[in-house]
C-alpha cells in the first residue's frame, strides 16, 4: 500500500491486505513457529530495545527550527532520535532517525502529549504530519488541540540514514515495457531486471538489509516515545503503518495509550507480504471497476462512454498504443498503470484521472505525458522516489520468507491476471526482488493482544483496494476490546483525512477523550466525487 508512488518504475501498494488466501491461490506460503533460537534472539532485542530507550529518554531531542532544504516551516521544529541499528547490540552502530513536531493548540491544561504518525509504505515519510496544524486542516483541528503532531522519517527513509538500490537516474529512465508479458522471453527480461535490482540492493545497502523489518521499526517508535518524554505512545497509523502499529501493540502493549490505525494491513502470519500482495490484485480490480462505473455515469462531463465496458475498451486502446508506441516517447503501458492506479487508490484522484485521460480522447496527448511522465530533471524528487521504492522492497523482502520457485511466481500470477489483469503482473515484478533477496528473512511477528493492551480504533472503508476489508477485520480479532469503524460503500484508501462526520467525530471522541462505542459501528460512504 503507498502513498508515494514515483511514476518511473512500477509499484505494488506496499501496505496490503489479502482478500484471498490459500483457497483461491494455491500453495501459500506458511511461516513457521519460532524456533528456540529466534525467541533467544527477541529476548535479546526486547533487552536492547530496553536500554535504546532508557538511553534516549536521559538524552531526549534537541529541538531546533528544521533545516531550510527540508521544507517545514515554523513553528514546526526538527531534531534527531539514534537507535541502534542491531537491537541485539544495542551499543554498536547507531543511526539517527529525524523526527519532527509542533506543539497543541490549545492550553497546557488540553494538552494530553504526543500523538504521533506514520503514512504508510513501507517507505513513507511521516514528516508532513505536523503540517496539519499548519494549514489548519479542519479534519484534525479538535485532535490538535490536545495533542502535539510528531512526524518521523523511518529507519532507512528520507534523512534517517537513507538505503538505495540503484542510482536514482537510472531508477526514473521510463521502461515503456507491458508489464503483462506476451512470452517467456517477456518474463525472463522482468525475472532479470528484478534480481538485477535485488542484487544492487545487496551492493548500495548490505549493511542495513538484514535490519529493515517492522519490528525494528516498532522498536525505533518506542525510543522514539522515550526520547518524547513520554511514558505511553499515542500513535496514528495509516496502510502499512497500521502493521507497524499492530506489531507495536504486539511487543510493547503496556507502553501503548491510544492508537487508531487507518485502512488496516490483515497481520496474520501467513499473509505477510506474499499472499498479502496477490490479494491486492482482486481488490484494484474490484476499486477500478468502481471507477470506471463512476466515469460512465458522469459521461457528460469525460465523453468517455456511458458503460462500464465502453470506458474499459478506451483503456485497453489507450494501452495498446502507448504498448506500440509510448507516448510522447516516454509513456508507455507501465507509466499509465503507474499514473492511473491513483484512481482506485484514492477518490481524490477520480476527477484528475479522468480529466486526463478525457483530454486525452479528446486529443490532448501532451496532457497525458505531462501527468505520466518521469521527470529526469527533478533530481531530488527522483532520490525520494528511489529511496521509497528501496525501503518498500527492503522491508517486504527482510520481514518474511518469500518463495524462491519462479514456477509458483508464474502460476499464481498467471491464473489471478485472467480474471484481475489491472493490476497483477505489475504487483508481481515490483515484488519480486524478494526472490532473490540477499539478506536473511524473517518469519513475521504473531501479532495478538498481550497484557496491557489498551483499546484501539480500527477504521476501514470496505472497498479498500491497497488494504481489503478483511485485515481490518483480522486486526479486530486478534486485539481483544478494539473497536471497528466500518465505512460502508466506500474505497478511498485513508479514511481518516476524508470529511466524514461519523468517522470524524468518533476519531475525535476516542483520542480526545479517551471514548468509544459499545459496540462497531457502521458508517455512510463519505461524498462521492463530483467532476
Amino acid at each position: 500500500m503507498r502513498d508515494n508512488r514515483p511514476k518511473s518504475r512500477l509499484l505494488a501498494l506496499g501496505s496490503a491486505g489479502a482478500l484471498v488466501t490459500a483457497t483461491l491461490i494455491a500453495g501459500a506460503v506458511s511461516a513457521p513457529a519460532a524456533s528456540a533460537d529466534s525467541r533467544h534472539g527477541r529476548d535479546r532485542e526486547a533487552r536492547g530495545a530496553e536500554i535504546a530507550a532508557a538511553r534516549a529518554a536521559k538524552a531526549g531531542i534537541d529541538w531546533q527550527d528544521c533545516p531550510a532544504d527540508w521544507g517545514f516551516e515554523k513553528p514546526i521544529q526538527c531534531g534527531w532520535v539514534s537507535v541502534p541499528i542491531d537491537y541485539a547490540h544495542p551499543y554498536g552502530k547507531q543511526i539517527k532517525l529525524a523526527v519532527d513536531h509542533i506543539g497543541n493548540t490549545g492550553t497546557a491544561k488540553e494538552r494530553q502529549g504526543a500523538l504521533v504518525y506514520n503514512p504508510g509504505g513501507p517507505g513513507g515519510s511521516g514528516m508532513r504530519f505536523p503540517r496539519r496544524v499548519t494549514t489548519k486542516n479542519p479534519v484534525w483541528a479538535n485532535v490538535a488541540k490536545a495533542y502535539d503532531f510528531v512526524g518521523f522519517d523511518p529507519r532507512g527513509v528520507g534523512h534517517s540514514a537513507p538505503i538505495s538500490c540503484i542510482d536514482p537516474q537510472e531508477f526514473v529512465k521510463a521502461p515503456k515495457a507491458d508489464p503483462v508479458p506476451d512470452s517467456e522471453a517477456d518474463k525472463k527480461a522482468q525475472r532479470k531486471l528484478a534480481r538485477e535490482y535485488a542484487e544492487g540492493c545487496g551492493e548500495r545497502s548490505g549493511a542495513m538489509l538484514p535490519h529493515m523489518t517492522t519490528p525494528n521499526t516498532a522498536r525505533d517508535l518506542d525510543v522514539i516515545r522515550a526520547a518524547l518524554g513520554e511514558k505511553k505512545l499515542n500513535y496514528l497509523g495509516v496502510s502499512y503503518g497500521t502493521y507497524l502499529g499492530a506489531v507495536y501493540g504486539t511487543l510493547f502493549p503496556g507502553h501503548l495509550r491510544r492508537m487508531v490505525v487507518d485502512s488496516v494491513v490483515n497481520p496474520a502470519r501467513e499473509n505477510i507480504w506474499y499472499q498479502a500482495n496477490l490479494g491486492q490484485d482482486i481488490a484494484f480490480e474490484g476499486r477500478w471497476k468502481d471507477w470506471e462505473d463512476w466515469v460512465a455515469a458522469n459521461d457528460a462531463a469525460f465523453h468517455l462512454g456511458t458503460t462500464r465496458a465502453a470506458v474499459q475498451a478506451k483503456w485497453l486502446e489507450l494501452r495498446a498504443t502507448a504498448k506500440k508506441s509510448p507516448l510522447g516517447g516516454v509513456v508507455g503501458p507501465a507509466e499509465l498503470i503507474s499514473f492511473f492506479q491513483s484512481a482506485p487508490y484514492y477518490d481524490s484522484s477520480w476527477v484528475p484521472v479522468a480529466s486526463v485521460f478525457s483530454k486525452y480522447v479528446a486529443g490532448d496527448t501532451q496532457a497525458l505525458v505531462d501527468a505520466a511522465a518521469p521527470d529526469p530533471s527533478d533530481t531530488a524528487g527522483n532520490a525520494a522516489s528511489e529511496n521509497s521504492n528501496a525501503v518498500y522492497t527492503a522491508v517486504e523482502c527482510a520481514d518474511a520468507k518469500w518463495p524462491t520457485s519462479w514456477q509458483k511466481w508464474d502460476r499464481d500470477n498467471t491464473r489471478l491476471n485472467k480474471d484481475y489483469p489491472f493490476m497483477t503482473w505489475a504487483n508481481a515484478w515490483m515484488n519480486l526482488p524478494c526472490a532473490t533477496w540477499p539478506a536473511k528473512q524473517q518469519n513475521p511477528l504473531d501479532v495478538k493482544t498481550h497484557h496491557g493492551l489498551p483499546p484501539v480504533l480500527i477504521v476501514q472503508s470496505t472497498r479498500d483496494a491497497a488494504t481489503p476489508y478483511q485485515g481490518a477485520v483480522e486486526l479486530h480479532q486478534r486485539f481483544k476490546g478494539s473497536r471497528l469503524i466500518t465505512e460502508k460503500d466506500a474505497g478511498s484508501h485513508g479514511v481518516t483525512g476524508l470529511v466524514n462526520p461519523c468517522i470524524n467525530d468518533r476519531v475525535d471522541a476516542y483520542l480526545v477523550g479517551g471514548k468509544l462505542d459499545t459496540s462497531d459501528v457502521t458508517c455512510a460512504p463519505h461524498a462521492t466525487p463530483k467532476p
